[in-house]
């Protein structure tokens, strides 16, 4: 494998970019990731090609947006360049989508780019599945999957059934899980409340489940359902949901 350089934002002050942590790879003919900012990252990745010609290994600095690169932010950022292989990056989020239609799909796609998140998806048929290269699960009970999701797993259910939805709520909520998530209406989900409170679950239990989400204040069209969800789950809310009364 050929030499790259790695460019950690180690940390940053005032407006910035991208936040401490962000990482890109570079190689004499190539990139990966990117740690933003225009200016910043052409003059980045020019120092890492230098150091791969020069044969340096390591180098640090701190640059004044503003004062040295003309940039608006007006804040810093330092930076380490560093010889690797690879990016260093956290364990993804393991999230699972049960339900390959409308909403699911658009959920996928604007999800799957993230890479703070590992999608599992389930359906019933495989001829429910677009092209793609998120992990696909076939059941024909999808109920029966859910205890192969890790714990910390995120749950989406927006299956085209509303049998299959309540037996998958039933399903995560006798599971561990971070967060879960029930497409529907404020109607739907006041009849699985007390559905699922006759199959054993109590009302603090229930409550974990955001049902309807989303944003209501951007619609209802799947493209739209799919922006609330990931920008509540970027923002690490594990209610998968805006505030009703906002």
């Amino acid at each position: 494998m050929s030499k790259a350089i790695r460019i950690i934002i180690e940390k940053t002050a005032g407006s910035a970019p991208r936040d401490a942590g962000t990482q890109m790879l570079v190689w004499p003919d190539r990139i990966a990731g990117t740690i933003g900012g225009g200016a910043l990252e052409w003059d980045a990745m020019a120092e890492a090609r230098r150091m791969l010609r020069e044969g340096r290994k390591e180098h640090r600095a701190t640059i004044p947006l503003g004062p040295a690169l003309g940039q608006c932010c007006g804040g810093s950022v330092s930076l380490l360049w560093e010889e690797a292989e690879a990016m260093t990056t956290p364990a993804p989020r393991p999230l699972w989508i049960y339900g390959a239609g409308h909403v699911g799909r658009a959920i996928v796609n604007v999800m799957d780019p993230m890479p703070d998140f590992e999608i599992t998806w389930v359906d019933t048929a495989a001829d429910r599945f677009p092209d793609t290269e998120v992990t696909t699960l076939v059941a024909a009970d999808p109920a029966r999957v859910v205890s192969y999701a890790p714990p910390e797993a995120d749950h989406l259910i927006l299956t085209y059934s509303h049998e299959l939805d309540l037996a998958l709520c039933h399903a995560v909520l006798r599971h561990e899980f971070h967060s879960a998530g029930l497409i529907g209406s404020a109607t739907k989900w006041a009849r699985f409340k007390g559905r699922l409170a006759a199959l054993g679950h109590s009302p603090a239990q229930i409550s974990r489940i955001a049902c309807p989400i989303g944003d209501p204040r951007l619609g209802k069209h799947p493209a739209a359902i799919a922006v609330g969800v990931a920008s509540a789950m970027i923002a690490g809310h594990a209610s998968l949901t805006k505030d009703r009364t906002a």
